[in-house]
């Protein structure tokens, strides 16, 4: 029974020991945040006043170079390449010729097509006459007539086979690289070079779709691309009217010039768009921000004392904030140790 009571006896001591040290502890911590005269100690942070100012709003955006028009030139019949007339890199004109296909089979069979039109023409003639003095009727003529028509329209197609063996520009640009060589067999799906059009290229991109009202066509922009400090300017002619619903971003695309050639379809582009220029904006430093649960806050002293304010931003710099709630012009944001302050503490603010 005394180890029992002896064993008790130690938990109580113990537990009053702890009690006793808890309370001094947190009067040591008191006594630590007050000044000699029992007041709160003062923290000193770093701070600004509030200004509103003009804000033009740039989106910086990344973007790829594509060209205004570009097609894979390939024959629409097969045989062999009797003729190449274009050089590699170079550029041509619309309509000029690029190859040609060997076409003595398609001319033989138009010599025989048009030998069948000649003698269905005269059978129709005839046939034409004979009907007018009733010695034959009317059916008789018409499958004369139909005969004619066939041979007219073998002729035709026979001609357009042997359009397509003389292969042309379809638009002015430059042409790469060819995969033939004369006497080279090649069918519908060979490859043979492809052309593009360089003097205009398109710049396309995708937008947040929150900025989807604040773009607007013949818009302009400027970019940039790697390895060159050339700043180039580009106008909106086209937007996709509906949002992707993948990315939740709108696709935009743009045109520009490129005269003297220095600008590479398939490369990326660095695009600043300016949007609607705002009056009256309020900017403060991205330090300032304190990120919490359910936004964002930041610190204003008043009354000298720390007090948090729920903010609204947007676009952002590298060092800055667009505010469109929660400040106003005037009130002193603390913008030094906001992560270690807490509503009302007792503060000094240095402004900068």
């Amino acid at each position: 029974m005394k180890i029992k009571h002896i064993f008790y006896s130690l938990i109580i001591i113990g537990f009053g020991a702890f009690i006793t040290f808890r309370i001094i502890s947190n009067n040591s911590k008191n006594d630590d945040s007050k000044g000699k005269n029992g007041k709160s100690k003062v923290m000193t942070v770093s701070g600004i006043v509030v200004n509103t100012q003009t804000f033009d709003n740039n989106l910086s955006l990344s973007g790829s170079i594509e060209a205004n028009e570009q097609v894979e030139i390939r024959s629409e019949i097969s045989g062999i390449v009797e003729g190449i007339f274009f050089k590699e890199g170079s550029n041509v004109s619309k309509g000029q010729l690029l190859f040609k296909v060997n076409d003595v089979e398609l001319r033989a069979q138009l010599a025989q097509a048009k030998t069948k039109q000649g003698l269905a023409s005269e059978n129709e003639r005839r046939a034409k006459l004979l009907l007018a003095k009733e010695a034959i009727s009317q059916e008789e003529y018409d499958v004369a007539r139909a005969d004619l028509k066939l041979a007219q329209s073998q002729v035709q197609l026979i001609e357009a086979q042997i359009a397509k063996t003389s292969v042309r520009a379809p638009f002015s640009g430059k042409i790469g690289l060819r995969s033939i060589s004369p006497g080279t067999y090649i069918n519908p799906s060979v490859l043979v070079a492809k052309l593009v059009n360089i003097n205009q290229l398109k710049i396309s991109f995708s937008i947040p779709e929150k900025y989807a009202n604040e773009i607007k066509l013949n818009s302009n922009l400027s970019l940039t691309v790697a390895g060159s400090a050339t700043k180039y300017t580009a106008k909106i002619y086209a937007i996709e009217p509906e949002v992707e619903i993948a990315t939740r971003t709108l696709k935009v695309r743009a045109i520009t010039e490129n005269s003297d050639g220095k600008l590479v379809p398939g490369t990326f582009a660095n695009i600043e768009l300016p949007l609607d220029i705002i009056k009256n904006a309020v900017i403060i430093p991205s330090e300032a921000i304190v990120p919490i649960q359910n936004g964002k806050k930041v610190f204003i002293m008043k009354d000298g004392k720390a007090k948090e304010s729920m903010i609204e931003t947007t676009t952002r710099t590298d060092a800055s904030v667009l505010v469109l709630s929660g400040l106003k012009a005037g009130d002193t944001l603390i913008t030094g140790g906001v992560m270690s302050l807490k509503e009302d503490d007792a503060v000094k603010v240095k402004i900068k």
